[in-house]
């Protein structure tokens, strides 16, 4: 008789208790997803250089009501705790000293694919809608284009917008923050 070996899944209080045990440190770059510890490969500069971009954007709107939330994590119970590249957050008292942001927090998430375009396209992104991100966005760093998913939903998102590299775009939360995507991509070969 066959033994069926079955995958052991964490729980966001489980995968900080990792951290507290010393099993995972702040050298190891994972994440926790549907339960699962996923290795996440290192930031190359193309990808470092465009979160940089976007969090020059989002800083200099100073007037607008959100925090930014850079490649910090989203706490997604019961199983899910991604760090996405950027994330805009609704101001709360504590400035997210007591917890972690959920999605009812988030106003927007972005994630920046280069090594990881079909993980975040195909995984990361639907996590967002499941758990009712509003709105996010995805950066494909090589092919210099924006997909734009709103109107999330159990299902995934009902809605994907893919702009002209031309375009100048704005969250659905904040349209008066304006994203020039010439310029966001300019200079990447």
């Amino acid at each position: 008789m066959g033994v069926v070996a079955e995958r052991r899944r964490f729980t966001v209080d489980e995968y900080h208790k990792l951290g507290v045990a010393g099993v995972l440190t702040t050298e190891d770059r994972v994440e926790l997803v549907e339960g699962e510890l996923i290795q996440m490969p290192p930031i190359g500069s193309v990808h470092a250089g465009l979160v940089a971009r976007l969090d020059r954007v989002f800083q200099a709107t100073a007037g607008e009501p959100f925090i930014v939330w850079t490649q910090n994590p989203l706490s997604l119970p019961p199983g899910s705790e991604p760090q996405p590249d950027l994330a805009l957050l609704k101001p709360r008292a504590d400035g997210y000293l007591g917890s972690l942001p959920t999605a009812l927090d988030v106003l927007l998430v972005i994630e920046v694919g280069d090594t990881t375009l079909a993980y975040d396209r195909d995984v990361k992104i639907p996590l967002y809608a499941k758990h009712g991100v509003a709105e996010s966005w995805l950066l494909d760093a090589s092919a210099r284009r924006l997909e734009m998913y709103r109107d999330s939903g159990p299902e995934g998102y009902r809605i994907l917008l893919r702009p002209d590299r031309d375009d100048t775009v704005s969250p659905l939360a904040l349209p008066n923050v304006r994203i020039d995507l010439k310029a966001l991509f300019a200079g990447i070969a």
